[in-house]
């Protein structure tokens, strides 16, 4: 076995490869740019060595600078992770002509799968079921919309060397593709390094469902089950469970032999992820088509291991060593129901825009009983421009999907992150949502059900009770340590037990009596564990348990709890009827601006001073976590100034242009 790999990664993929190395007494080496040099992974290798500046294209993507690494660290063999050099042909062949073993898939089969329009010509060859498009280069926009109009809409456009949602753009009409095509080649070349795009047909309500292969170099290839990978944001994938409620055992066959042909076909070894394309509409579960196959470890991998006990990484490293699966097909099994949350560093509540900072407080839940956290931060920390968004990821397993999903409500309720935006109310949201509980999902689900973006999930009368009452009992316990700390001078008197609790924009009566709270004349009875200085309580009682993150804002407070953030004013009910004579601040008129949502680079300006603009026309492009964001007009105007450049890095708020 190898004494010594190094991971061409960094941040939560390269932990986990750490822990699987440890754990088969593997030494580790580290490779880490500017940005990473204080970050968990680093410190937790075994030998560390710095490679270049932030960006990963001086740094991660470097593929001298991994081998220099290699070679000074004495390293054997080297474990790509996902992303960054992971898929790249040329880098598996610099190892190999330095007698570095590259844990990982042969080249051909890389180059095969890696080229999205090859790899659809092999998957036919192979008796594949494949999506209906056009299999060959794109010339240009006109020949874009020529191909698009021929095919049908709606169309998905897709970088040709493109992964993880980035190089994707889907269009239903004609303008959409001028609109789309070229930004869907830079990110292509910016992302991945080619701008090749091809054009395919969308299919409606789809299901995207993918198998886990995995294949020794004596030609053994089995499927590990299926993923269910349909709950997505910008062909982003936000959740996945293992195995899927859609599929069938029939159904579970028939997609692996065929993705195990496509291996076969390529001469494949180590774990790889073959994704497929399900009509929704169809209840046989026959309509499946090959969208592409990802030759490296999958993010959603986690999911797999725990439903078969199959530690991937473990295998992938094993088959690079040369050994022999020693399982068959037969063998591999189902254990239960696992789902993976994705955490991700961006403001929900604010369209989904990415968010970078420090890590002023992360205290994820507590692992075992069925919940893992694969995370690569830690309190401190920092989340920066120059890499992927996502913070951690959430791993539940229990006996059934209700159990795995009540899980995920529980450790999401418990997992702390303050210091930037985050995902984890709108993640809760989603484990709570009738149709996510029944299992009736589409890679449409979020578009669909929440059309006017996110506020936090929806909470009953009983738990706006409930809230009430803990509020009400909050601001009295607070009050009552006031008391105490004034001691004998006898400054402040005894807190009241009636009062008004303004959540939002509505109103409660809440009457604190023993055990529990009238509110708006309904018995709120339960526990409540909360102590002055706590930042998390626990409670129990019709809405219920529940855990609840606590804290103060000013004269407010603010409870986060079951998917959504509630801010409350409480005052006792004698002083109340002052309140609607308090001066609301107003907020300054910023309509005139087009402001920048998310610390970004500008990488186009659409418009000149003096241009006349109408709602929805593209003003500026700016370019945030890899990912382009057009920016439009919201009314008729008239460009006054502008006060950024293309190529600038702007701040949240930064104003780029002024209107008139």
């Amino acid at each position: 076995m190898f004494k010594k790999i190094l991971i061409a990664n960094r941040g939560e993929i390269a932990c986990r490869i750490m822990r699987t190395a440890k754990k088969m007494s593997i030494a580790t080496v580290a490779v880490y740019s500017d940005a990473d040099r204080n970050s968990p992974f680093v410190a937790m290798a075994d030998e560390a060595i710095h490679i270049g500046p932030s960006p990963a294209s001086e740094s991660y993507l470097i593929a001298e600078k991994i081998i220099a690494a290699c070679k000074e660290t004495g390293a054997e063999a080297v474990h790509p992770g996902y992303g960054f050099l992971s898929e790249r042909t040329s880098f598996a062949e610099a190892l190999a002509a330095e007698n570095i073993a590259f844990i990982g898939p042969p080249v051909g089969a890389i180059a095969a799968m890696g080229d999205k329009i090859e790899s659809k010509k092999l998957a036919m060859e192979a008796g594949v079921n494949v999506v209906p498009g056009f299999v060959g280069e794109i010339e240009d926009t006109e020949h874009a919309v020529r191909i698009a109009n021929e095919i049908t809409y709606p169309v998905m456009m897709k970088a040709s060397a493109g992964g993880g949602g980035k190089g994707m753009r889907l269009a239903y009409s004609e303008q959409d593709v001028r609109e789309g095509f070229e930004a869907t080649k830079r990110e292509g070349l910016n992302s991945f390094g080619d701008d090749r795009v091809f054009i395919e047909k969308f299919i409606e309500n789809p299901r995207h469902i993918e198998i886990q292969i995995l294949g020794d170099k004596q030609g053994n290839i089995l499927y590990l089950n299926e993923r269910e990978c349909s709950i997505q944001r910008r062909h982003q994938k936000v959740v996945e469970e293992a195995p899927s409620p859609f599929v069938t055992p029939k159904m579970r066959k028939a997609m692996g032999e065929q993705c195990v042909a496509l291996a076969r076909a390529v001469d494949y070894h180590s774990a790889g992820t073959v994704e497929l394309i399900v009509s929704g509409a169809d209840p046989s579960g026959e309509s499946f088509y090959f969208l592409e196959m990802n030759t490296r470890l999958q993010v959603e991998h986690p999911v797999t291991e725990c439903i078969t006990g199959v530690d991937l990484v473990e295998q992938m490293i094993r088959v690079a060593y040369g050994e022999t699966l020693t399982m068959r097909q037969e063998d591999v099994p189902i254990i239960g129901w696992a789902i993976e949350n994705r955490v991700y560093a961006e403001d929900p509540y604010r369209g989904f825009l990415p968010s970078t900072g420090r890590l002023k407080r992360y205290n994820p839940p507590k692992t075992g009983d069925g919940v893992r956290v694969d995370d690569g931060v830690i309190e401190g920390g920092e989340v920066s421009i120059y890499y992927d968004p996502m913070i951690a990821k959430l791993i539940t397993h229990g006996e059934t999907r209700e159990e795995a999903t009540e899980k995920q409500i529980i450790a999401l309720d418990e997992f702390e992150i303050a210091g930037l935006s985050h995902n984890i109310d709108f993640l809760s949201a989603l484990m709570q949502h009738p149709r996510f509980q029944s299992g009736d999902i589409t890679t449409g689900f979020i578009a669909e059900e929440y059309p006017e973006g996110f506020m936090g999930a929806p909470s009953s009368e009983a738990h706006m009770r409930h809230l009430a009452a803990l509020f009400a009992g909050a601001e009295f316990t607070q009050q009552v340590r006031n008391q105490k700390i004034s001691g004998q001078l006898g400054q402040l008197p005894h807190p009241s037990s009636e009062w008004m609790v303004k959540i939002g924009d509505q109103r409660f009566d809440v009457e604190l009596i023993t055990g529990g709270a009238i509110v708006d004349g309904h018995n709120v009875m339960g526990t409540w564990d909360w102590e002055v200085g706590c930042r998390f309580a626990h409670t129990s009682g019709e809405a219920g348990d529940l855990t609840v993150q606590i804290a103060r804002s000013g004269v407010k407070w603010q409870f986060i709890t079951r998917g959504a953030k509630h801010e409350a004013l409480c005052l006792p009910t004698h002083i109340a009827a002052l309140e609607e004579h308090m001066i609301e601040k107003i907020p300054p008129d910023t309509s005139k601006f087009l402001m920048c949502p998310m610390p970004g680079l500008v990488t186009a300006l659409h418009v000149g001073v003096g241009d006349k603009v109408e709602a929805g026309q593209p003003l500026a492009t700016v370019e945030a976590m890899k990912m382009e964001n057009i920016l439009r007009a919201e009314k008729s105007a008239v460009v006054k100034t502008i006060s950024a450049s293309e190529g600038e890095s702007l701040a949240v708020d930064a104003v780029i242009m002024e209107m008139e």
